[in-house]
């Protein structure tokens, strides 16, 4: 396969993931006006490849299908080809993704949908497909074949499915909102919530923070059970090969149900929900030493890695280098021989599983931890020196752009840990990246979404807002600043005014455009967070903090749009129930700021804290719209938080 002399359009797009594309001989254009009114002009289907740039099979699909110039003549004479970075636009991604699952297909990416020119309406999908008959999926030039023969002589059998498939998608956006809320979904999300975080072996293995975090929130409720879940949850992530024990980040997921063997691309979002899960557990009690350094070394790659100087994060790093997954981070047993003394290496595999046949491809090894227990001063030793090596080898690629949502989840990680651990450091660096953000992601009259190199591009979406306002709120909680807190009011108000839905309530996920099939609600938590779950939560810290009697009303709003989801699918909305158990067991706690930065060592799932002059009281506890009697003692503070957590669910 040769490379054309001459790039396509994509060459001069600011996403790394698109310029990926630049040399393949596909004549891919960016999605918008031109690329869809192309299509319809010449009325070809809209072949649509939708993936990101640290995304492992979007990078073979490139290199395999997307190169090969049979394949690429056969596409630029029948279709016209867009190319899509999820990471720019989730709106079309989500819109999409829905699409392939309604097809009874399994979701990923790269996601390969083939649009009819015009309405945009999905008429067939994929994710990967090779170049040939393989893996029992069809060789994409035979796909093609079929699509473009459908396409050309079954217009009415495409019509009929197109309508269908039209109904199917806009139906699951017109979710009637229900004039009272469901009154026990809490209790009824415990047992999918079991199984679904219950160790069976069985994998791939994923995160699944939203999900892990409910379930340490239901601990409270005497749900030992789902506790144990939770703390399962965590052992897993910070003694798995799933984390980078020799520097620090936590990569995908694993591909196995044993936490072993991770696709190691290293995505934001997850590591700054990891940090706020793993400092919640240990605030809960679980202090598992293992924990505190996934944190601590987490923040050194962050830095070290992740970090511009301008302070802001960046997005991910890939899976490959060299041209190989993994490559930059696995070990060989002679490797291991060379590198560390006998005494090393023989207290490495004591706190670590070792063999020399490997646990990955060519014999190699990702680093696993036997125990969370405190790890040996040699074996430290051991992984600094592995650290050393490491260093000399060719890295995995780091996209360098600033995602405002992704931000968000870093910077409340990382302050969360500075309050748990006493680190001020990681909330110094949060602040940075906050600082960041508000000065150079808003504009007169906008927000914007991501950041290239200095300048900001995309309006911002409904998690942009959501994610950015719960980390203003706890740098506000955290720090008292009342800075914080204004910015917070500022954003919530620009997305009250820009996605509210005024006829049903809740939030639309994006800005409108003529580009989008349909305008979709974010309800259902994925890898982050759902937007109208934070949203939820982040308007009853809102009213807590301000006594704007608004913000608990627009709440109230939400959840009532979402009752349904509530009442009959809750496994699907973690998010969701937790901005409903903000709602029903919210608690406003008044002291001096000295007894708050004890109080926020702790985990206090629905609690805010403002500094307010109450002596000679230790505290005053309000549990919505009443204040208890002023607490005169910390014994009898520690009591009523508890009693007031739970109380609308006993």
């Amino acid at each position: 396969m040769s490379t054309p002399a001459t790039p396509n359009r994509l060459l001069h797009e600011k996403s790394l993931y698109l310029r990926k594309h630049a040399y393949n001989p596909i004549d891919w254009l960016p999605w918008g006006p031109e690329a869809l009114a192309k299509a319809e002009h010449e009325d070809k289907p809209l072949f649509v490849s939708i993936g990101y740039s640290s995304c492992h099979w979007c990078t073979v699909m490139e290199n395999e299908a997307f190169s090969d110039p049979e394949i690429a003549g056969f596409m630029n004479a029948h279709f016209v080809a867009i190319k899509v970075d999820r990471e720019e636009r989730p709106d079309i991604d989500a819109i999409y993704m829905q699409a392939l699952q309604l097809m009874n297909q399994q979701g990923g990416w790269p996601l390969n949908i083939f649009l009819t020119p015009g309405d945009l309406v999905p008429f067939y999908g994929g994710t990967y497909f090779p170049v040939q008959d393989r893996y029992g999926r069809p060789g994409f030039l035979r796909v093609l074949e079929a699509i473009h023969d459908y396409y050309r002589g079954q217009r009415e059998r495409l019509g009929d499915h197109k309508e269908r498939m039209l109904g199917a998608l806009e139906a699951a956006t017109r979710l009637q909102p229900l004039s009272e809320l469901p009154p026990d979904p809490l209790r009824r999300a415990v047992p999918p919530l079991r199984a679904l975080l219950a160790r069976d072996g069985m994998g791939p293995s994923f995160p699944m923070i939203p999900h892990a975090g409910f379930a340490l929130r239901m601990g409270r409720f005497l749900e030992v059970e789902l506790a144990q879940s939770a703390c399962e949850r965590g052992e897993d992530l910070a003694t798995g090969g799933i984390f980078d024990h020799v520097g620090g980040g936590f990569h995908r997921y694993t591909v196995d149900g044993t936490w072993t063997v991770p696709h190691f691309e290293k995505m934001l979002y997850d590591n700054g929900q990891i940090v706020e899960f793993l400092s919640d557990l240990w605030a809960s009690g679980l202090h598992i030493p293992a924990f505190e350094r996934a944190v601590e070394f987490t923040h050194r790659w962050l830095l070290r890695e992740m970090t511009d100087g301008r302070g802001y994060f960046y997005a991910a790093q890939d899976a490959d280098s060299e041209g190989e997954e993994g490559k930059f981070y696995v070990w060989s047993a002679s490797e291991l021989q060379e590198i560390l003394s006998g005494e090393e290496l023989a207290a490495l595999e004591s706190a670590f599983f070792l063999s020399a046949e490997g646990n990955f491809e060519g014999r190699t090894t990702v680093l696993q931890r036997r125990s969370g227990d405190v790890l040996a001063p040699v074996v430290e030793t051991a992984l600094t020196k592995l650290f050393g090596v490491r260093s000399r080898r060719v890295p995995a690629a780091t996209d360098t752009k600033l995602i405002v949502s992704w931000n968000a989840l870093m910077i409340a990680g990382l302050n969360r840990a500075a309050d748990v651990f006493g680190r001020p450091e990681y909330r110094e660096t949060a602040v940075g990246a906050a600082r960041f953000i508000l000065e150079h992601q808003r504009a007169p009259g906008e927000f914007y979404r991501l950041n290239y190199d200095g300048e900001p591009a995309i309006p911002a979406h409904a998690e942009d807002y959501a994610c950015f306002i719960k980390a203003l709120i706890d740098l506000y909680v955290s720090t008292q600043q009342g800075e914080w807190l204004e910015a917070a009011r500022a954003l919530q108000q620009q997305m009250d005014e820009r996605l509210w839905d005024l006829e049903m309530g809740g939030y639309f996920s994006a800005p409108s455009g003529p580009d989008l099939l349909i305008r979709e609600k974010d309800f259902q938590d994925s890898a982050t967070p759902a937007a109208n779950g934070l949203a939820a939560a982040n308007l009853v810290r809102l009213f807590l903090l301000t006594d704007e009697p608004a913000y608990l009303e627009a709440a109230e709003a939400l959840l009532r749009q979402f009752a349904r989801i509530l009442a009959e699918v809750p496994r699907a909305g973690p998010s969701l129930l937790a901005g409903y158990d903000w709602y029903r067991n919210q608690v406003l706690v008044q002291s001096d700021p000295e007894r708050i930065a004890e109080l926020l060592r702790g985990y206090w799932p629905t609690a805010v804290f403002k500094a307010v002059d109450v002596k000679p009281a230790v505290a005053l506890v309000c549990e919505g719209l009443r204040c208890l009697e002023p607490i005169e003692s910390e014994a009898q503070l520690e009591a009523q938080l508890r009693t007031s957590l739970v109380r609308a669910e006993n």
